[in-house]
């Protein structure tokens, strides 16, 4: 005889179930449930793909649809677990139904027409963002996508240029505002409904701790890094100021945002040749290098798959080449933001970016490829143990192969003869500070301020308010205009409008630095850990995939502990990787201002 369908299976479970709940009940239902989200998560994932690489009002209907009937399957499951509270049951299935109530990211509420309007909105919301452009002068033969805004400030030094599209990009936001505000309101009504005070709350509870000590937690390591960061900051302030004059950045203070070779000053990289030590060229360039090889997208790619192999991971499947998104279409309008994609939880893992051949976009494959290895090696694991340990380590893998890429790594792969010689070490570490150094306050502030406005202690009406003292109170930045409530600053970066929690990648910053000190251990390095590169070391190929299998079957605690031998993230390890630029930094600032 057949067996029902999942999701009648559970309806027909719910409906007839005298006395008390049981263990063998509770893991009925997970066995439906799983079975049924699967299935959804899948048809949601095909009609996101379309909706990201075909950008149009029916695509974007057509994902909102699966979205919604995925997240009303999974409010339904998360309300129904919650039977089993006081029920005793083994670990994995107690664990599973935690899970359950903690999976959704924009949990709708019971109403049909609040859970319909909220995936609409959502969809919308990130539909805009896409199709965005700034049209200077109005001038529609003249407009930027966010590629060539991107560009535009990586590589400008006109501070009227950059102050133009600058403004031109944040001018994009404001009609989202009011669609944000009311994705915000009915989330919330669904959070409550499970039983949380808002959707932050909701958030922060996914991190196997309680809500306010995982705040605490946050804190402690923020503490840790901020005097690295802080040292960085002035450096690159009256660097700056040598550069643009006194009326452009102060000799104190916040730096405005727009100099900072990055539209959201959050990695200042691009900075580089005006902030570089004298004498410290490690005498190559890897844009010049891959552009000088003819490399193109696709080969980037295959260079960031070689890593992995090297390491002992099988290759990626062939539907991989025929699926994935590698440059951007001439004919429509695609999110380009990168992102890996794992379509049927099994094996259509995917990436889709708009690559340039750049050393930038040449990290950013290697780190997008991490999730793509992490989501194959837990993808025998139960559907609801198929992610990361938390969402923190699922960036940190691709951003911990990304510091291998060495110049020891560069030498294996023929791209330069011989690594540069130590001493030019201190550039190099520079280099990658004005990426990762640069960024941690920034991984951190996006959420704190959502949780504000979840919480609702800051409403629509302090949206750029709120937004900008958190900005000068974390990053030392200030806006380069006047910045009024008739602007929506935050819609002007992808992960608000697409309602991406962001406080992963602020973990992963931390996280990627236990991990690639533990990993040069294993594979016997004897360099200082900047200088180390786990390439071709199957050792620690086989001890980075040990921990990935786990996928989220145990806390993050025991995933951290099998990968880098401790229970604890540690801001210290990112202090220990920069030590000498710290020292060499703090040498720099004597008799000059430091903090804002």
């Amino acid at each position: 005889m057949k067996h029902p369908a999942p999701l009648l299976a559970l309806l027909l479970f719910t409906s007839c179930r005298p006395g008390a709940p049981t263990a063998e009940e509770a893991r009925r239902f997970v066995d439906a449930a799983e079975a049924d989200l699967l299935t959804r998560a899948n048809e949601s994932s095909q009609a996101a793909w379309v909706a990201a690489n075909f950008i149009t009002q029916d695509t974007e209907a057509l994902a909102a649809k699966a979205n919604e009937r995925a997240i009303i399957a999974g409010v339904r499951y998360a309300k129904e677990a919650v039977r089993f509270d006081n029920v005793q049951l083994p670990e994995d299935l107690a664990r599973k139904l935690k899970l359950l109530k903690l999976a959704l990211v924009l949990p709708a509420p019971a109403d049909p027409k609040e859970a319909a309007e909220m995936t609409r909105l959502a969809a919308a919301l990130e539909g805009a963002y896409g199709k965005a452009k700034y049209c200077p002068g109005g001038d529609p033969a003249k407009c930027l996508n966010i590629d060539d805004i991107t560009k535009i400030m990586a590589t400008s030094r006109d501070p009227k240029q950059l102050l133009d599209v600058w403004n031109g990009w944040h001018s994009i936001a404001p009609p989202m505002k009011k669609d944000f505000a009311r994705v915000v309101e009915i989330a919330n009504k669904g959070a409550k409904e499970l039983g949380f005070a808002d959707t932050g709350a909701l958030w922060r509870s996914q991190y196997d701790m309680a809500p306010d000590d995982f705040s605490k937690e946050l804190d402690r390591l923020w503490e840790q890094v901020k005097p690295l960061y802080t040292q960085l900051h002035a450096y690159a302030r009256w660097k700056l100021r040598e550069k643009y004059g006194k009326d452009a950045v102060p000799e104190s203070g916040p730096i405005p945002a727009h100099l900072m070779g990055n539209l959201w000053a959050q990695q200042w990289d691009n900075l580089y040749p005006l902030l570089a030590p004298a004498g410290a060229d490690p005498g190559y360039d890897l844009t010049a290098i891959l552009k000088q090889r003819h490399t193109g997208a696709l080969q980037m790619v295959r260079y960031g798959e070689g890593f992995f192999t090297s390491l002992g991971f099988a290759p990626l499947p062939p539907t991989f080449w025929e699926r994935s998104l590698f440059t951007r279409p001439r004919d429509r309008d695609v999110v380009c933001h990168a992102s890996a994609w794992d379509v049927d939880n099994v094996n259509d893992l995917r990436i889709k970016m708009c690559i340039d051949i750049t050393a930038d976009d040449f990290n950013t494959i290697h780190h997008e490829l991490g999730h793509n290895f992490y989501q194959r090696a837990y993808n025998r694991q139960p559907f609801l143990f198929r992610n990361s340990a938390n969402d923190g380590f699922h960036e940190a893998v691709g951003d911990t192969i990304a510091l291998s890429i060495t110049p020891a790594y560069l030498v294996k792969l023929g791209f330069i003869r011989k690594a540069p010689d130590p001493s030019k070490d201190l550039g190099l570490l520079l280099g990658r500070a004005l990426d990762k150094v640069a960024f941690l306050p920034f991984g951190l502030l996006i959420d704190q301020w959502r949780w504000k406005v979840f919480s609702g202690q800051v409403t629509p009406e302090q949206y750029n308010k709120a937004w900008w003292e958190l900005r000068l109170k974390y990053q030392g930045i200030a806006p380069p205009s006047a910045r009024g409530e008739e602007f929506f600053d935050p819609g002007a970066k992808y992960h608000v409008p697409a309602n991406v929690p962001y406080t992963r990648y602020f973990l992963a910053d931390i996280l990627q630095f236990q991990f690639h000190k533990a990993l040069s251990e294993t594979a016997g390095c004897q360099d200082p850990v900047h200088r180390c590169s786990i390439y071709q070391n199957k050792e620690a190929g086989a001890r980075l995939n040990s921990t990935l299998e786990m996928g989220q079957s145990k806390p993050w605690q025991d995933a951290l502990e099998k990968l880098a031998g401790t229970r604890q993230m540690d801001g210290m390890a990112v202090r220990a990787y920069f030590k000498p630029l710290e020292d060499w930094l703090i040498e720099q600032n004597k008799g000059k201002a430091v903090g804002w």
